[in-house]
């Protein structure tokens, strides 16, 4: 369900919006905020809950892993889009699930007409590291719908 109004969408994110993703602000276009639900030391399958403005959307980008690793999308609130290079638009959400292996150049974020929230997965792996590329581009997120 698409949701415009920010209360309304505070009130069906249940593992909450957060804080302003300020650390991680300069590879997404829009505001996003950042809500983690464990820590490394807790667990090695960390746990974040990723809020996204209307329109707002991460960069293209990179989980990479020597063995293993990745990352996966289990998606709560609102409604937004994933994208994986060279396949079609995936659209998200409440309770889709999408698995992202290490190695794969993707982005995600939401509708331009709708505030959205996924939990984001750190799936562990052998010499993880996530390489941010460049920005999607308004033309690439326009022809979305």
């Amino acid at each position: 369900m698409k949701i415009q109004n920010e209360t309304q969408f505070n009130e069906l994110n249940i593992f909450g919006k957060g804080k302003p993703n300020d650390a991680f602000a300069q590879y997404f276009i829009g505001n996003s905020f950042l809500n983690m639900l464990n820590s490394r030391e807790e667990c090695p399958v960390v746990l974040a809950n990723v809020t996204f403005e209307p329109g707002c959307r991460n960069n293209w980008h990179i989980h990479h892993a020597d063995k293993n690793g990745g990352q996966m999308l289990i998606c709560v609130a609102g409604e937004g889009w994933y994208c994986e290079d060279g396949k079609p638009p995936v659209s998200l959400t409440p309770g889709k699930i999408i698995v992202i292996p290490a190695n794969v150049r993707h982005w995600h974020g939401a509708k331009a007409d709708s505030w959205f929230s996924h939990i984001s997965v750190e799936v562990p792996g052998e010499n993880c590291s996530t390489e941010w590329l460049e920005p999607v581009t308004d033309e690439e997120y326009g022809k979305l719908g």
